[in-house]
């Protein structure tokens, strides 16, 4: 299972390198559609934030409403793995939008170009 932190890394590590060749994309390809270019950015940092504010949840059941700490851990890691995996597979679908719209902004010369190189 991954920590908090680790996970509020990568979510920020790949929002940011998926934004960065968006913006990059921005301002060097001719004929690119920048209002979808904007809006696809805006959809990769809402996805980055959302991601990290889920992450910050706490398990809300105390040690001692479980028969032994034993139960309480499995609880406790269940909870967070299921969390964890919930706001994985969100986020990761909200990059793929974001993708998506990027990629139909892009003129098809660019991508012919960017497929012979």
């Amino acid at each position: 299972m991954v920590n908090k932190r680790d996970f509020k890394k990568y979510v920020n590590a790949l929002g940011t390198s998926v934004a960065q060749d968006m913006m990059e994309a921005y301002y060097s390809v001719e004929g690119i559609d920048r209002e979808a270019v904007a809006g696809a950015v805006k959809k990769v940092i809402g996805a980055v934030e959302e991601a990290k504010n889920n992450a910050n949840r706490f398990f809300d059941r105390g040690a001692k409403s479980f028969a032994d700490h034993k139960e309480y851990a499995a609880a406790k890691r269940q909870f967070f793995r299921a969390l964890f995996q919930k706001i994985e597979k969100d986020f990761g679908q909200q990059i793929n939008e974001a993708l998506k719209e990027f990629n139909a902004a892009v003129p098809e010369s660019a991508k012919k170009a960017q497929a012979e190189a």
